[in-house]
């Protein structure tokens, strides 16, 4: 098993007025980049960039930096999916209804625009119908793999469903793909807009110009789907 990573380095910068902490990591890349999560200010720089060059650069986009930073701060948690018999909930752009169905075990299972739990004392209806959707997200997410890689000429790749918090695909340079089971509760166009970046990290490890020409190529408005992701995320409730 290797070390555990280092820590990445927090650092301190006065941004009109205010204390602003962010978390610095150098690497092989060319360009100084800012990114703002649930995590705070992450900044990405090349491995001989100079820290005045850094915080001039977060200077620059200071007033962007704080009102993204106030943007997470005020946004609501999502929220926790009561599931009840009857309950409606939206799978991939359409809605299922959830039906509790008396069963000697627990079980789940589709029915058209339904889906049947029967809990029991040691499975309840929260966790069978994660159970259900990651099914129906793993059987989902391989078919549309399968459908857009022979348009980039690779085979499908290895398929993982991820549960990450904060990344709605990820694909490795051994070729696997993983893809956040999540998506399920979004619209197939949004589901396809993932398919189709991760596969193109297949061609292009990166997010260089070339890599965008690449998903392009599978999803020609991918601008105002990766902007509807953004929004759409933001309302995904947890089971």
């Amino acid at each position: 098993m290797p070390p555990p990573a280092s820590p990445e380095p927090t650092h301190r910068i006065v941004i009109a007025g205010l204390a602003v902490a962010y978390h610095l990591k150098r690497s092989q890349r060319r360009t100084i980049g800012l990114a703002i999560d649930h995590r705070g200010l992450r900044v990405g720089a090349p491995l001989r960039a100079r820290q005045g060059d850094i915080e001039a650069l977060i200077h620059q986009h200071g007033q962007w930096v704080l009102d993204k930073l106030a943007a997470w701060r005020d946004r609501p948690p999502p929220g926790k999916l009561t599931v009840t018999d009857g309950a409606v909930i939206s799978v991939v752009g359409a809605p299922l209804t959830v039906a509790l169905v008396p069963a000697s075990r627990a079980r789940w299972q589709f029915a058209g625009d339904r889906v049947e739990l029967s809990p029991s004392p040691s499975t309840d209806a929260n966790q069978l119908l994660e159970k259900a959707l990651r099914e129906k997200a793993r059987q989902l997410f391989a078919e549309r793999l399968a459908h857009y890689a022979p348009q980039l000429g690779v085979p499908p790749p290895p398929l993982r469903l991820s549960s990450a918090r904060t990344r709605w695909g990820s694909c490795s340079h051994r070729g696997g793909i993983a893809l956040n089971w999540r998506l399920i509760f979004m619209p197939l166009a949004l589901i396809d807009y993932v398919v189709s970046h991760e596969l193109a990290h297949l061609k292009e490890m990166n997010h260089s110009p070339r890599f965008w020409s690449v998903v392009e190529q599978l999803c020609p408005d991918w601008r105002a789907r990766r902007l509807e992701l953004r929004q759409v995320g933001r309302t995904i409730p947890t089971i």
